[in-house]
């Protein structure tokens, strides 16, 4: 790179070592532990997924991004995913372009790690030019001041922090919760593991609650992590729990709010779950939610792997069957999904040709994700067209789908 400066990715603990300290400066000493912790514990972590910029005449560390490694389901279909994470720059180097050569590094392991999606939490529409887009729901939710709730519920429940003994209950409540959505982080148990043994005292750290029954058994659980946004006690993850269940937990939630000095409680959480249902119906107060930037590598790539959720679509509506080509027009680049007797047998490149439906890439990527439906995109982009003659067809591959994506760490 020019001005002495040189990119390259974490080579060994010392630079391990020397980024994490470099974070802490940048984005706040409690972020420190937190990428440490990451690159010595998390699952899957690798020095080539933590990039970074250097004066070369001194060493010093002037700009940084990494890779966190996570997968999502789309129904039954596995996804890997690179999460760009913790991006800073130095302040008398901004402006240089050092971010940029980092994100086209970054593209480059996310293709040598066969990701199909990647995911970023990061500032309002600067990686747009990255070719990022809105397409997964992110934080916002419900507050309640506690004046909304009714009394307790006649079951008596009970609440304890979950320990490591405590993983067989969580991965199971957590896959039963996962179920519930079209898109959701598949979690390990050894992600679990992480979360509980490694988070502790980092920008990262989280309790995590069980709530159990009368019997003492584990009926639900919740987490509450200990930096977010606002000044509310924020709840960032629940399972599916019982209408009983909900409520107790709604009242310890607010227990604590008032234990700990807080105004009310904030639910980041997804609009299907249980806590999220009874809170509105009570009358919480909305704030509607941010959402996740998505980036999508190879477009072909990811429709022929979600191939089957296709298929099953397909076999289930009136198309069963199908022996069809589709094309979907981006103007620089156009593809083709080739049915025949209902399969998805082959997704092409295709010429640019007249007809098909038209979608600027980036705005396929909600439609594709059940984030945004057809109507939503022509509002906001009305460069999307949708030929009468492909809408039924369209509707019927990418319906609108309850997604969220709680952290993996």
């Amino acid at each position: 790179m020019a001005d002495g400066l040189g990119l390259r990715t974490a080579a060994g603990p010392a630079d391990v070592a020397r980024l994490a300290q470099f974070n802490g400066l940048i984005h706040g000493p409690g972020l420190a532990a937190a990428i440490q912790g990451l690159m010595d514990h998390y699952p899957g972590m690798d020095g080539q997924d933590l990039f970074f910029v250097e004066n070369k005449d001194n060493g010093q560390v002037v700009s940084s991004l990494m890779l966190i490694p996570w997968t999502l389901a789309y129904e039954q279909v596995d996804l890997p995913v690179g999460e760009m994470a913790f991006v800073g720059t130095r302040q008398g180097y901004r402006g240089r372009g050092l971010v940029r050569a980092q994100v086209e590094a970054f593209m480059e392991r996310l293709r040598g790690r066969g990701c199909l999606l990647s995911l970023i939490q990061g500032i309002p529409n600067f990686y747009r030019q990255f070719g990022y887009e809105y397409a997964l729901p992110l934080e916002g939710g419900l507050t309640l001041t506690g004046r909304e709730l009714p009394g307790p519920p006649d079951t008596v429940f009970s609440f304890r922090q979950a320990t490591p003994d405590d993983l067989p209950a969580l991965v199971r409540l957590y896959d039963l919760t996962a179920g519930d959505l079209g898109i959701a982080t598949r979690r390990s148990t050894a992600i679990w593991h992480y979360l509980l043994r490694h988070t502790a005292g980092t920008e990262l750290a989280c309790e995590t609650w069980l709530v159990l029954d009368g019997a003492g058994e584990p009926a639900g659980y919740f987490r509450l992590p200990e930096n977010h946004f606002g000044d509310e006690l924020a709840a960032n993850e629940a399972s599916r729990m019982s209408y009983a269940a909900a409520l107790a937990a709604l009242h310890r939630l607010h227990a604590f709010a008032l234990e700990r000095g807080k105004p009310g409680v904030r639910l980041n959480l997804p609009a299907t779950c249980t806590l999220m249902r009874l809170a509105r119906s009570l009358g919480a107060h909305d704030l509607s939610t941010y959402a996740w930037q998505v980036h999508v590598p190879d477009l072909a790539v990811l429709l022929r792997a979600i191939g089957p959720v296709l298929e099953r679509r397909i076999a289930t509506s009136p198309f069963a069957g199908l022996d069809q080509a589709l094309p979907l027009r981006a103007f620089r680049d156009s593809l083709t999904l080739y049915f025949q007797d209902g399969k998805l047998v082959e997704v092409g490149s295709t010429a640019l040709a007249e007809g098909g439906v038209v979608f600027p890439l980036q705005t396929f990527i909600p439609l594709l994700l059940g984030y945004r439906t057809i109507d939503e995109l022509r509002h906001i982009y009305p460069d999307v067209g949708v030929p009468g003659r492909w809408r039924l067809l369209l509707d019927t591959l990418f319906p609108r789908m309850p997604s969220f994506v709680y952290p993996s760490y």
